[in-house]
């Protein structure tokens, strides 16, 4: 009977560790949050760096932009930052000169024709390498090139061989009977030819991207396609393309955005010129904000949010447009 009750009791008490008498029942749950918030500590320890960058390079340069858009600013008052709130005043000043019609108009042509081209190709040159040849890889490998090579370089590269004097795009015509052409300096070629810089530096993006879906596209289908006596358009048509719809609209996105923004390719070959014949908003913002001797700062930098909010607006209607196709 006593046996019995010490059992009982036995198996009601909680157990207790050591000498201090603590019990491991009720110190279990403490354990287990002192854990989560260790967990959570070490987290935000390896994202306080991240942190840190996107606020000090992302964060803070865009709401500079935005204050410079929405006061008066001049060099005196940049200075000494007393610069006097004037509302949308600047978006007001942008819309109503002259140039901001055709600096959207080139911006539009210039992004949407380089990204189509640059598409078109990539995915040629893609589907191209994917057959495995010998020296494929080396081949692959001296596209990329254009991409690697800085900016100035290439465009200076352009700049000479469209020159209109000494280019050797000009002489190659004069070779085959054809006039010169001012590639830089007519208000009709020149749009054109930063659009042909462009496309010939943004292809080996194309190229890696695509290739690099084509890769997890399985062989199997292929196999199969070709013993139903599928051709290759039709594998192409009905195999390729729709699987790699996913990887060519990220490509896609990605390039419209870098796009949106070249700035530094124009303004190395035509300065936005002859006129305004080649501006476009990224050019036209610089030349408000450090063109002149009285710089715009206002209206250069609501130029600027002008080219932001029509890159972030594309990019709403991308993650609408996945939304739905994972619907």
């Amino acid at each position: 009977m006593t046996t019995a009750r010490v059992d009982r009791r036995s198996q009601r008490s909680p157990v207790r560790s050591g000498a201090t008498g603590t019990v491991d029942r009720t110190d279990a749950p403490a354990l287990r949050r002192r854990q989560r918030r260790k967990s959570r500590l070490t987290a935000l320890a390896f994202l306080a760096p991240l942190a840190v960058y996107l606020a000090a390079f992302y964060v803070y340069p865009l709401y500079r932009n935005l204050d410079l858009s929405l006061r008066d600013y001049t060099v005196r008052s940049f200075v000494a930052g007393d610069a006097p709130f004037s509302g949308l005043d600047n978006f007001r000043t942008v819309f109503d000169d002259p140039t901001f019609g055709p600096a959207l108009r080139h911006t539009m042509i210039f992004t949407f024709v380089s990204i189509a081209f640059q598409y078109v190709a990539g995915l040629a040159l893609a589907v191209f390498f994917n057959r495995h040849f010998r020296l494929a890889g080396t081949l692959r490998a001296l596209f990329l090139i254009p991409w690697l090579l800085p900016l100035i370089v290439s465009a200076s590269t352009w700049s000479w061989m469209f020159n209109s004097e000494s280019g050797v795009l000009n002489y190659a015509l004069h070779l085959v009977g054809v006039a010169p052409v001012d590639w830089l300096t007519s208000p009709d070629w020149a749009l054109t030819s930063v659009i042909i810089a462009n496309v010939w530096i943004g292809i080996p993006f194309n190229l890696v991207i695509l290739y690099s879906g084509l890769q997890n596209i399985p062989g199997e289908l292929y196999e199969a396609a070709s013993l139903d006596g599928a051709s290759a358009w039709q594998q192409f048509r009905r195999i390729t393309f729709p699987l790699l719809r996913p990887v060519s609209a990220i490509t896609l996105l990605l390039g419209l955005v870098y796009t949106l923004k070249v700035f530094d390719l124009i303004w190395i070959m035509t300065k936005g010129g002859p006129g305004d014949s080649s501006s476009t908003l990224a050019t036209w913002s610089y030349q408000l904000g450090f063109g002149t001797l009285l710089p715009k700062f206002g209206p250069g930098a609501a130029v600027g949010n002008i080219l932001i909010l029509i890159a972030l607006a594309f990019g709403l209607l991308y993650i609408r447009v996945q939304r739905r196709q994972q619907a």
